[in-house]
This record gives C-alpha cells, sequence and structure tokens, in this order.
C-alpha cells in the first residue's frame, strides 16, 4: 500500500510515506514553520518513491493531542489532501505515536507532552504484538500531580512533559521507573506505524469525519489567572 502520514502537533515538522516494503521519511523541529514544510516534505517523499500524489492509498494524521494551531494545521492539511484526491483518512492519537519512540518490548510507557498553563497531554499503553499498541488508560489534560497511573511494575517515560515536569512525575513513578526521555515528540513515521495497523482494520474515514482531539478547549489563560499563577 501507499500510504503519506503527516505530524505537525508539536514543535517537530514531520511526514512519512508508506511505500509497499519501504518506509521514507522528513522531520524537522521547526516551531511555527510547519505550514511552510509540510507539504513540501510530502512531494519530496513521493519524487523519492517515484509516486504520483494519485497512487497514494490513504493519508494518515497526528489527530492530537498538542499544540492547537500544530493539531489545526495537520487535520486540515490531510482532509484537504485526502478531499482533492478522493481518499480516506486514517486519523491517530499523537500521544500514542509519541509512545512507540520510547522502542521498547516490555512494561508500560508513559506518553506526556507538555500542555503549557501547568498541564501535561497524557496517556500509557503498552505494547502487545499481536494488537499493537494497547491503551492502558483514556488519554487526559490534567496538571501532573493529578496524574494517576495503572499499577505495573516498570514504566518508561517519553516526551516533551517530562523536561517540564519531571519533579512532579517522578515521585508518582517511584522505583517503578526505568528510563526517561524527554527530547522526543510524536513523528509521522510513527503515525504510519499506526495508520497503517488501522487502515487495515477498515478504520480509515472520509476526510471529513477525520476529526482533531484537542482534550482541553481553553487556549490561553486570563489576565487573573495569569497573576494568580
Amino acid at each position: 500500500m501507499n500510504l503519506l502520514a503527516i505530524e505537525t502537533t508539536t514543535e517537530a515538522c514531520s511526514v512519512a510515506l508508506v511505500h509497499g516494503d519501504e518506509l521514507l521519511v522528513r522531520s524537522e523541529l521547526a516551531p511555527r514553520r510547519h505550514t511552510e514544510l509540510a507539504l513540501p516534505m510530502g512531494d519530496a517523499l513521493l519524487a523519492e518513491a517515484g509516486l504520483a500524489r494519485t497512487a497514494l492509498d490513504a493519508i494518515a494524521v497526528g489527530r492530537g493531542p498538542g499544540a492547537f494551531t500544530g493539531v489545526r494545521i495537520g487535520v486540515a492539511l490531510a482532509q484537504g489532501m485526502a478531499l482533492a484526491l478522493d481518499l480516506p483518512v486514517v486519523a491517530v492519537s499523537s500521544l500514542a505515536a509519541l509512545a512507540l519512540e520510547a522502542e521498547v518490548d516490555d512494561g508500560a510507557i508513559l506518553a506526556v507532552i507538555d500542555a503549557r498553563m501547568g498541564e501535561i497531554y497524557a496517556g500509557a499503553y503498552r505494547r502487545d504484538a499481536e494488537a499493537g499498541l494497547v491503551e492502558l488508560m483514556p488519554e487526559a489534560v490534567l496538571e501532573p500531580g493529578r496524574l494517576q497511573l495503572p499499577e505495573t511494575p516498570v514504566w518508561r517515560v517519553v516526551g516533551s512533559g517530562w523536561a517540564t515536569y519531571a519533579e512532579v512525575l517522578r515521585p508518582l513513578l517511584g522505583d517503578r521507573l526505568r528510563h526517561a526521555e524527554a527530547a522526543r515528540y510524536p513523528q509521522a513515521a510513527r503515525v504510519a506505524e499506526l495508520a497503517v495497523r488501522e487502515y487495515r482494520a477498515g478504520r480509515a474515514v472520509a476526510p471529513e469525519l477525520a476529526l482533531p482531539v484537542y482534550l482541553r478547549d481553553k487556549v490561553a489563560l486570563t489576565l487573573a489567572e495569569q497573576h494568580a499563577h
């Protein structure tokens, strides 16, 4: 199959192309340049593979959560391309894509993205050879100190939320923490990995049904809240 995946929900802008058994990737840490970079990245990958856009079977996208603007950009690009090419869209969790960056075969994975305003986006997962990535708790946006993790003997943490809130999260994990890596972001290659499984399971949707996931509606603190902080 031929599938183009887009991930723009954090500082990282990335595009990946699944072409048969081949995976081609472009990725760059480029805050506020996602609109400028994403489509040229996709065109470069298609040219490298010798594919026309019309040869694609589906478009995949990281649907969030993440930065509001980044989530909107990615979903809008995916919808626009899919509508123009009459293709389905596979929208997958950006937290799940981030969890795959941990690259572990055992134990649980806590994916955390700094949500600003004193909060994190968090999701917990484990890998399963048959089922793929299994969600251990519902994705949420919350203050890091309020995180309630499932009971499991080993945790690995990945994502920018650890960079900001390690001092709060570390006591919650205690001696169950095996490894933490803050300098990781959701990547289109992982979006593609999740999307291929979803597509083959028949869970691609029409472009207008591929919706962003924000987890919260509030974008900025009021002046009163800023003074309180």
